[in-house]
């Protein structure tokens, strides 16, 4: 399946390629960018086997995460939908989870924001009007703004893997 690229006024959101591994790998070995997503940074084993995942979600599912990259800069992080299958009470299957993640140096710059954006106006036209869900680390301050700006408005306070964790949808 061929990725579909969107771009905004600062991001350009493309398909992940090989060449995008070592900074893919950076990114999730850095204990800034891990501590509120699964609290461990990620050996190369780890991020190979995460990064390889995308590309099956693409293949099989028809969407997945885009590679996020400045206009004519270098890779800043990504975003997108993915069918975890999470172990979650309340339970999200069926609903497309939305997720982000952004290197340390581009965060606090608004990207994600713009970007998670972009990916949701793509996700209504994937999906048509549903709700999407996403959870978030009860103390990641930046990414519950970044789900309030985007329109995410908290349902639960769950467990994820005996962690606390907090649910969110947009509503169509």
């Amino acid at each position: 399946m061929d990725v579909p690229v969107l771009e905004t006024e600062r991001l350009i959101l493309r398909g992940h390629r090989a060449e995008d591994f070592p900074a893919y790998a950076a990114m999730w070995a850095d204990p800034a960018v891990t501590r509120f997503i699964g609290g461990m940074p990620l050996t190369e084993e780890e991020a190979w086997a995460k990064f390889m995942r995308i590309f099956g979600h693409w293949a099989l599912a028809g969407y997945g995460f885009w590679s996020v990259h400045e206009t004519g800069g270098p890779r800043v992080g990504e975003v997108g939908f993915l069918d975890a299958r999470r172990d979650i009470s309340p339970s999200m299957h069926g609903i497309p989870e939305v997720g982000w993640a952004f290197a340390k140096a581009a965060q606090g710059k608004g990207y994600a924001t713009e970007a998670v954006r972009a990916a949701l106006a793509w996700g209504e036209q994937c999906f048509g009007q549903t709700r999407f869900a996403c959870i978030i680390a009860p103390q990641n301050a930046a990414s519950l703004n970044v789900a309030a700006k985007t329109g995410f408005r908290e349902v639960a306070r769950t467990t994820y893997k005996g962690d606390p964790t907090v649910m969110l949808y947009r509503e169509p």
